[in-house]
């Protein structure tokens, strides 16, 4: 614990449909859910105002659109919000050396190592000019505790959203957290928390007054122990800059459970390649190929397989995974499908026809193995929150067929995708967004980052002037010379 408040969590405001609200002006205000928008869809974020209406992250987004039926929901577009990220933390590093990302919004910094602040008056300071910082940089706003250690920090920026800062003095730690929820310490989850609750301990004053011995009877040494020195405030823990990687991954939930083998196993090969291409991003290779099914009656099952050396070659990844697959009973259908690598090193086997050839079964994903783990986890915690949701095609790029031509003779072209949110770039009206698409019509409204709310106009899904778009900056001007809407 230390003698000044020097230590500092950012966390970002409902940052997925912060980033969408500013991108697109006519949402600005308004209730916006960023997630899998199928039957089986999970909310990854929602803005304030969806919140008003009891939405909030993780909930089905089925449950979601029955509370807020007026809402804008749309698929997550994650290569913007890692750019967004990128420029926040870009931020943070200016201040310290000691920068500790969870996720793509969220952060620890040890102001102290920095040199940029050594008690309260200067460290409120810096986290003032942290927040202006970015608002300049990005046009969204953030929370910031800062307190003498990361769990206070987490607390004090939490009790400041939205668009606020909370500096804990040292010495009132206990003072302030006596009236919490117990709900309110890293741990205690909903199951612990019922379990607190029915021996009476429903705040974390309560929870101090209980004592370390009768903590540790009800919930074993290890959590008793830790929960009884969160309740005294204490915690000695340092901000690591660097957290080596552990495991990268993607999945998609299906809309309809997938019977077919040849499409279950041609959706093994997609996200093969899409797990290849986030390890090549995160500047690793793995050693440990993992194949994630969840079957239609909900069991999960994973199977694994280690390899000589690790990889980043996507054909050594795709046969690895049609293996494992081979050994999966899909019988009654598939619900979710996933791929992963672990085993991470920044170093590839040169001998990768060897390691495609010879590999050794790794008896940790035997058969009736369970996982509940969903999404990426990648360097330095990061996570994407609602990827594993999304229904396919969320994360293709909008325009993409909906499925490849069959062998034979010629087809008809198939039907392009454009889902809700994504961008968009006509030839005659210039950027823009999918509003929405159906009945072989698309929807666009055409605006961007910093314009007045824009015009909508609907055009065929096969227009030959409307295609996809990588997404405008939301500060600053745009692309240059791109025509502004009529």
């Amino acid at each position: 614990m230390r003698a000044a408040p020097t230590i500092l969590h950012l966390d970002m405001d409902a940052f997925y449909a912060s980033v969408e609200q500013a991108s697109k002006p006519s949402l600005r205000g308004k209730a916006v859910i960023v997630g899998g928008l199928g039957p089986r869809g999970v909310v990854a974020t929602a803005s304030y105002e969806a919140r008003r209406f009891g939405v909030h992250s993780a909930m089905p987004t089925a449950q979601a659109r029955r509370l807020c039926p007026n809402g804008a929901y749309l698929f997550p577009r994650f290569s913007l919000y890692r750019q967004v990220s990128d420029v926040v933390m870009a931020l943070l590093r200016e201040l310290s050396p000691l920068v500790e990302p969870l996720s793509l919004d969220e952060a620890f910094v040890d102001l102290e190592a920095g040199g940029v602040a050594f008690d309260s008056r200067t460290a409120r300071s810096t986290g003032e000019r942290l927040r202006a910082d970015i608002r300049a940089a990005t046009g969204l706003s953030g929370s910031v505790g800062l307190a003498g250690s990361k769990m206070l920090a987490k607390v004090a920026s939490e009790e400041a959203k939205p668009a606020g800062l909370l500096l804990i003095e040292p010495g009132t730690e206990r003072e302030l957290l006596a009236p919490m929820s117990v709900r309110t310490l890293p741990g205690v989850g909903p199951a612990t928390g019922e379990h607190l609750r029915r021996a009476g301990i429903t705040t974390v004053g309560k929870l101090a007054e209980a004592g370390e011995d009768e903590l540790v009877r009800m919930l074993g040494r290890a959590h008793g122990v830790g929960l009884y020195r969160m309740a005294l405030g204490l915690d000695d823990r340092p901000v690591v800059a660097e957290r080596d990687a552990k495991s990268v991954s993607v999945e998609d939930t299906f809309d309809v459970d997938l019977h077919d083998r040849v499409r279950i196993r041609n959706e093994v090969q997609r996200l093969a390649d899409r797990c290849v291409q986030r390890l090549r991003g995160s500047g690793h290779s793995g050693r440990t190929i993992v194949l994630k099914v969840r079957r239609y009656d909900f069991s999960t099952l994973t199977r694994s397989e280690t390899l000589r050396g690790p990889t980043d070659d996507p054909a050594v990844v795709r046969e690895a995974a049609a293996r494992l697959l081979e050994g999966v009973d899909t019988t009654g259908g598939v619900r979710l499908l996933g791929v992963g690598v672990t085993g991470l090193a920044d170093y590839t086997q040169e001998d990768l026809f060897a390691q495609s050839l010879a590999t050794e079964p790794d008896g940790a994903g035997g058969a009736g193995g369970t996982s509940e783990e969903a999404g990426t986890a990648v360097a330095g915690g990061n996570s994407e929150p609602g990827a594993a949701a999304a229904p396919v095609g969320a994360s293709e790029a909008p325009g993409a067929p909906a499925a490849a031509e069959p062998p034979g003779g010629p087809e008809p072209a198939p039907e392009r995708r454009w889902p809700a949110g994504s961008d968009v770039r006509h030839a005659v009206y210039g950027p823009g967004w999918v509003q929405g698409s159906g009945v072989g019509r698309v929807t666009v409204r055409f605006e961007q980052p910093g314009s007045e709310p824009g015009r909508v106009r609907t055009f065929r899904v096969d227009d030959p002037e409307l295609e996809p778009s990588d997404p405008l900056p939301l500060v600053g001007e745009g692309e240059p010379g791109a025509a502004r809407p009529a």
